[in-house]
Parts: structure tokens; C-alpha cells; sequence
């Protein structure tokens, strides 16, 4: 993503988008961590790519469009978490960057049992 100013050019990598967007993800309800899309994605985390993994971002124009996948508590609603994730990712990516997400899309990869008793 890019924009042209008086001064200059300023430029925002996907990187830095999936940064803000998995910051978000994390401080959502429900929610106990990341996960990768792929295993590949796994390899490149422990190389040290870890601040943005689970996080797949598209630029289409001046439109974002972000790819989460999620590993959720076990007993929380998922609907109702992986919709809490959308608003607080659009909300914080857009505030940030002043540019309108077209789509944020939330891929539950697992379950997380939290009591042993269940």
C-alpha cells in the first residue's frame, strides 16, 4: 500500500499490516494464539517471523483484505469470538492506516483445552 504526498511517498508493507492485525487478534477474547495456515508457515516462525504469524494480508487497490487463522479457547462461541475478531482487526488496521479493509476472514484451526476435566 502506498500514498503520494506534497513531501513524498509513503509506503506501508504487508508485514507491518499483519503486525497490527495479529496485535489485535491476540488481545481478543477467546482467542489463545496464532496458527499457521501451512507447515511451511511453521518453519518460518521458528526462523523468527513469529510477529505476524497466522496472518495472510491482500492489497487489491486502496483495499485490504486479511486472512486470520486462530486457535480458540475450548467452551467459548466460536461465531461469536471469530465476529469479536473481525470488528477489533477492522477497527485497529483501518485506525491505524486510514484505509478501508474490504474483508477480514477468520480460519479456526484448532481448539484449545484449557481444564483437563472436559
Amino acid at each position: 500500500m502506498s500514498e503520494e504526498t506534497q513531501l513524498g511517498k509513503i509506503e506501508i508493507s504487508p508485514t507491518a499490516i499483519a503486525t497490527i492485525a495479529a496485535q489485535a487478534v491476540l488481545q481478543s477474547y477467546g482467542v489463545v494464539g496464532m496458527a499457521p495456515k501451512h507447515l511451511g508457515d511453521e518453519l518460518m516462525t521458528a526462523l523468527g517471523d513469529a510477529a505476524h504469524r497466522g496472518v495472510q494480508v491482500r492489497e487489491d487497490g486502496d483495499h485490504i483484505q486479511i486472512d486470520l487463522y486462530v486457535v480458540v479457547e475450548y467452551g467459548t462461541r466460536i461465531s461469536s469470538v471469530a465476529h469479536s475478531i473481525m470488528n477489533v482487526v477492522r477497527y485497529n488496521v483501518e485506525r491505524a492506516l486510514g484505509v478501508q479493509v474490504a474483508q477480514v476472514n477468520v480460519h479456526v484451526q484448532g481448539l484449545h483445552v484449557s481444564n483437563s476435566d472436559v
